[in-house]
């Protein structure tokens, strides 16, 4: 990553050990005291910079310890803040939380909406869809409800047609018409920019995108729009911690004036304010 927040963490999966890198806050454990620091575990862009940018102006103020933890991966920030190990996360949408929660036997929930990152479409051989080759290789984030949104980003811009009633779950299995005859290549989302120079096309994350230098606002061929958009990353507690005043105190300088402020500025357009 590109900024002062630059960590490290190891993806958690069965039988690895968990590490997680602190950025600035000596806190070790999660813990309900108000004494103590709030545990927050973020992907590195945006959402790590954002919660740098409230530790270093806004939480001093406001009588908040904000311990900020990066991590790559989109399981690591749940089974920690669900197992007490963090307080919170900042990484994911609502449709992802949901899902997750429902194969994984979690329950995380929303606390508030924070900013939206639209997914894009990108690729380093070709300008537009209308280039993209027949046969073309595209890349599709593997997580259930972002590949489901990858693929409506394309049936949306009529690349592909999904079949009714697909909706947030859509697969490949779904698209019932491929003008273009594109081939599919499912990859871990965090794996997708490092991959775009071996594919025709890729649709990637937008926190995935700017982490790897990618501008989504002016890099992407094609991209989302936020008018209605139900993909708003959030700020998220294990169910009944909701009202840790921490945790309030967080989420409202979240929403401060302040952190829209720098969100646009910062971003320009490629991060929106969901609030």
């Amino acid at each position: 990553m590109r900024n002062v927040l630059k960590s490290t963490a190891v993806v958690a999966t069965a039988g690895l050990a968990l590490t997680l890198t602190a950025c600035g806050s000596s806190g070790s454990s999660a813990g309900s005291s108000p004494d103590k620091p709030l545990v927050v575990l973020a992907s590195p862009t945006p959402h790590a910079q954002i919660l740098d940018y409230v530790k270093k102006n806004l939480a001093d103020k406001a009588g908040l310890k904000l311990d900020v933890r990066v991590v790559t991966d989109y399981v690591t920030p749940n089974t920690a803040v669900q197992d007490g190990s963090a307080d919170a996360n900042y990484f994911q949408h609502v449709p992802y939380l949901e899902d997750f929660n429902k194969k994984h036997g979690t329950d995380i929930v929303s606390v508030e909406p924070v900013h939206l990152e639209p997914l894009g479409l990108y690729s380093k051989k070709v300008k537009s869809v209308a280039e993209l080759p027949d046969g073309a290789t595209v890349g599709l984030p593997n997580d259930a409800t972002n590949e489901g949104r990858a693929l409506k980003l394309l049936a949306d811009n009529n690349v592909i047609k999904l079949k009714d009633g697909a909706g947030t779950a859509a697969t490949p299995a779904d698209v019932v018409a491929n003008t273009k005859n594109l081939k599919w290549k499912e990859l871990d989302a965090a794996q997708l920019p490092r991959s775009l120079g071996d594919l025709d096309a890729a649709v990637i994350n937008g926190n995935y995108a700017l982490d790897s230098g990618l501008k989504p606002a002016t890099d992407a061929i094609l991209l989302e729009k936020a008018q209605g958009n139900p993909y708003a990353n959030i700020l998220a507690v294990k169910k009944g911690h909701e009202n840790d005043p921490r945790v309030q105190k967080l989420a409202q300088l979240l929403h401060s004036d302040e952190v829209k402020k720098y969100i646009d500025d910062t971003f320009k357009g490629s991060v929106l304010p969901a609030f």
